[in-house]
């Protein structure tokens, strides 16, 4: 099964580091990153699709953080 999660943080070094981290953990990315002015927080948005390939089922109630 392929997994998928969207990583999304303010436009930041903690958001270059979430990315760091899942891809330090086997995700891989998706696609290429996005940006988005957020108007009621007066800040830039970033989000970046990531993909892993893992074992067994689809389960919702796994966190995919986890996988």
């Amino acid at each position: 099964m392929i997994a998928y999660r969207l990583l999304t943080l303010e436009d930041s070094s903690a958001f270059c580091h979430k990315v760091t981290e899942a891809l330090s953990k086997g995700w891989t990315l998706y696609g290429s990153p996005t940006y988005a002015f957020d108007a009621e927080k007066g800040v830039m948005m970033c989000a970046q699709a990531v993909t892993k390939e893992v074992a067994g089922d689809y389960d919702p109630d796994k966190k995919l953080g986890q996988l």
